[in-house]
């Protein structure tokens, strides 16, 4: 079973999922190059993607969208808005392989059911996924500018969560930042802080999920130190805790 990011950072973010007869892709926000060599470690090729399902249409998710869809016939499932918005600028080719969902929806692929809730980001109607099946389940949830309870009633019971630790909130406001960015980010529709992630792991927890990925660091206002410091602090010695790399492969099943 893989469960793990592929590359994950404010700058671009796919999240693999694969049990070696079913794989999908969340999110495409790198070069398509990039993704073909992170599943060839795992003996994978874009042959064996099943779907891809995409969070939300800012470019550190969709970045290898058009490329995917030129070469390949991949369903590519997104909610109507953020689709919308990947469509008034695609191909014929991309378009053809885009499958629009008017609310929250689920799509059943192999054993899994893959089911969307909304999270609190400034997009066209951004998503959070969870993947079911097999009498087990994972969350997805980046990209979210506070705590609220669609995430948490959605991620709860989850076997291992992917999760955002964007930004540490001190390093951020003394940052380089515009005002205006760091108004953004720290706003309900931003990204999540350290502080918050960590509130939002331990409520997981008590509901129990044991494995966390911190995802989507920002390089100018995070530390992977001071990410995982924050989440541990509020966990149980039995969490497992790891901080995704922006570059390489972080796999926690």
């Amino acid at each position: 079973m893989i469960f793990c990011t592929l590359y994950s950072s404010s700058s671009g973010n796919s999240f693999l999922f694969s049990d070696g007869d079913t794989s999908i892709l969340f999110d495409a926000g790198v070069s398509m190059k990039k993704i073909s060599e992170a599943l060839s470690k795992f003996n994978l090729s874009f042959d064996d993607i099943s779907a891809i399902f995409v969070s939300h249409e800012h470019t550190d998710h969709t970045k290898a969208l058009e490329a995917i869809s030129k070469k390949y016939s991949i369903p590519i499932h997104a909610k109507y808005r953020c689709g919308k918005e990947i469509a008034s600028t695609g191909s014929p080719k991309l378009l053809s392989n885009l499958y629009l969902h008017e609310s929250d929806y689920s799509v059943t692929i192999g054993k899994y059911t893959i089911s969307s809730f909304k999270t609190p980001h400034d997009s066209n109607d951004s998503a959070g996924y969870t993947i079911i099946g097999n009498c087990h389940k994972y969350g997805i949830a980046t990209d979210c500018g506070c705590l609220n309870d669609v995430v948490i009633q959605n991620l709860i019971g989850s076997d291992a969560v992917i999760i955002e630790a964007n930004h540490d909130v001190s390093m951020l406001k003394n940052g380089p930042y515009p005002e205006f960015l760091k108004s953004r980010i720290l706003s309900d529709y931003g990204h999540l802080s350290n502080e918050n992630c960590a509130k939002l792991a331990q409520k997981l927890y008590e509901g129990g999920t044991k494995n966390f990925i911190l995802a989507h660091l920002s390089k100018q206002n995070n530390l992977p130190s001071l990410a995982l410091k924050a989440v541990k602090a509020s966990l149980p010695i039995d969490a497992k805790v790891v901080v995704a790399s922006p570059d390489e492969i972080t796999t926690i099943i």
